[in-house]
């Protein structure tokens, strides 16, 4: 039995938990096959940032030990641009968006390349996102009460984005986050309605994670 079998201890209820679960599948191969401390320790920093800000524990993913003290973020969906800056404007657009119950998302084949200074990469990223706050631009949602009239969506229901991401995430020479760079490929976008009882919940998916989170421990 592989050690990805080994540490996963809750069983996926459907394909979408399935693939929930395996979201980092590529990435630990890719950490598994390096030899360089510094290029590991910041796939293995990426792989726990993304795993525990999913799951909710966003507390812990711009604590010093992972990011540095000023985080800068870069994010460019549907034409437009959101800048977050500074560790405070980061610790608020997660919490805007676990309120909204906006942070499961899950990546799908990860093709990336890491360096001193970071990595970049490319993968499809799907995301439950509920009718009403579904626009061109997905993170347009945290303006929470601004709600599109003429949205084509229904606002009673839950909808699948799928859709392929460019990213580059700087990080420092201690392999600590220095920020993300985001870029959508707008034309990649599909949008599918589904069941209420495909939607994973954010305790689901903090249950999910729960056993794989620390397959690596803290980056040190």
């Amino acid at each position: 039995m592989s050690t990805l079998d080994t540490v996963r201890t809750i069983s996926p209820r459907s394909s979408y938990e399935d693939e929930f679960v395996h979201m980092m599948d590529d990435v630990d191969l890719m950490i598994d096959t390096l030899d360089n401390p510094l290029h590991r320790k910041i796939l293995i920093n990426y792989r726990r940032h993304g795993l525990l800000e999913v799951s909710g524990r966003y507390e812990e993913l711009i604590s010093p030990s992972m990011t540095v003290p000023h985080p800068h973020y870069r994010l460019f969906e549907g034409g437009q641009g959101t800048i977050i800056d500074g560790r405070e404007s980061v610790r608020a657009f997660y919490t805007q968006l676990a309120k909204m119950d906006m942070l499961v998302m899950w990546t799908g084949k990860q093709k990336m390349a890491v360096n001193d200074w970071g990595f970049a990469g490319e993968a499809e990223f799907s995301q439950f996102v509920p009718g009403h706050l579904l626009r061109e631009n997905v993170f347009d949602g945290i303006k929470e009460g601004d709600v599109d009239e003429v949205s084509t969506y229904d606002s009673s229901v839950y909808y699948l984005v799928r859709r392929t991401l460019a990213f580059v995430w700087p990080y420092d020479e201690h392999g600590k986050m220095i920020g993300e760079h985001v870029y959508e490929d707008v034309e990649s976008k599909v949008v599918t309605e589904v069941s209420i009882d495909d939607v994973i919940t954010a305790p689901r998916a903090a249950e999910l994670l729960a056993p794989i989170i620390d397959k690596y421990g803290i980056p040190s």
